[in-house]
């Protein structure tokens, strides 16, 4: 080879690629294709570190959610603030889960909440005291004042207990109905004994309203919300339970219903249990103001009729439960001995008194 061309190529090897320049070599080109793979596979690796931290997110949201089961009847009035809470988001915005199981009567919520297969329903105090006095630790928080009351035609001449004597009385509930016992522990300070000088015949209250429609009793002793049917269809309120109370030395409306739950559970879950109380009362709230929500809610309900339904907004308004706990519990306990002298152990268990820690008390005072 000649020198000048041999001197040349030594030059070339020599000389270091240009900067910015790809090397020619083959064993360079395998570099290059390992790095652009080894980015690849960090650009994946990145995409699902990303997408297991959007699953975090939002299995640790679910998890923030705390639940609740609620035994309810799908008619109830537990019923229709649960639909405004879910229709209003009020459960998201408070972090729970709520859980509805829907149940035919109150016996049956009851089961479910003793058996451990619910941890909510609504109830009335009475049966919380009964059942702590046998040992068992349920508590009560006030829902509702919203009681039945005595009906009859609005040209009847019924209009007080006296004027009960020598009538037909249907009463919806039984012989141990709370409203029937407070309604003849004020006749009998009145001097009536309703037992002996009325004829009383008990039902399931559709049949009663029936029946009182169709003329067949003088008067009827029913549910608010039955009442509110009679209302609607020309009957008027001849004695008013919440009436029947103050004549029996309450001070003022009581919240005979409320939500009913295990004393131990709500220990444990006390947050849970108080944003639950928060969100049914801003549920209350949307319903005493608004005529829309029970628009939508009529299905539910079942009243189709317009000064019906009406008339269940008002009464149901009416009855928010707004007053002091410790208001409600001083004149639960004046109704107690009162019940507790008429209905005897059958009705109230053992205890002759309102039984320490009936009421739910939150952790802070209202």
């Amino acid at each position: 080879m000649p020198k000048d061309v041999l001197s040349h190529a030594a030059i070339r090897a020599d000389v270091p690629e240009k900067i910015g320049e790809f090397p020619q070599s083959r064993e360079v080109g395998i570099c290059i294709g390992c790095e652009l793979w080894h980015r690849l596979q960090m650009f994946s690796m990145l995409g699902f570190v990303f997408a297991a931290m959007v699953m975090l997110a939002a299995q640790t949201g679910a998890m923030a959610e705390d639940r609740i089961r609620l035994a309810v009847q799908r008619t109830g009035t537990l019923a229709w603030e649960l639909d405004v809470i879910r229709t209003h988001g009020l459960d998201r915005k408070l972090d729970l889960a709520i859980e509805s199981i829907e149940l035919a009567s109150t016996e049956a919520g009851k089961i479910a909440l003793k058996g451990g297969s619910a941890d909510l329903m609504l109830s009335d105090w009475l049966w919380v005291a009964r059942e702590r006095s046998l040992g068992d630790n349920l508590v009560f928080y006030p829902s509702s004042s919203t009681l039945g009351a005595v009906m009859v035609p609005a040209q009847s001449p019924i209009r007080a207990i006296i004027d009960l004597r020598g009538k037909k009385l249907a009463v919806a509930g039984g012989p141990l109905d709370k409203s029937w016992l407070l309604l003849q522990a004020l006749a009998r300070r009145e001097g009536v004994d309703l037992k002996k000088q009325v004829t009383v015949v008990y039902g399931a209250p559709p049949l009663l309203s029936e029946k009182a429609l169709q003329g067949e009793t003088d008067a009827t002793l029913t549910f608010w919300n039955f009442c509110a049917d009679l209302e609607s269809k020309g009957y008027r309120r001849a004695i008013a339970m919440d009436d029947v109370m103050r004549g029996l030395g309450t001070r003022g409306p009581v919240a005979l219903v409320g939500y009913t739950f295990d004393g131990t559970w709500a220990a444990r879950n006390r947050s849970t249990v108080e944003r639950f109380l928060a969100a049914a009362r801003q549920a209350k709230d949307i319903l005493a103001s608004s005529e829309a929500e029970w628009q939508r809610l009529a299905p539910r309900i079942r009243v189709t009729d317009r000064s019906a339904l009406a008339i269940y907004r008002q009464r149901y308004g009416g009855g928010i439960a707004r007053r002091p706990l410790a208001e409600e519990e001083a004149d639960a306990r004046a109704l107690y001995l009162v019940l507790a002298e008429i209905g005897g152990a059958e009705l109230v268990g053992p205890a002759r008194e309102l039984p320490a820690g009936t009421f739910y008390r939150p952790a802070v005072a209202e």
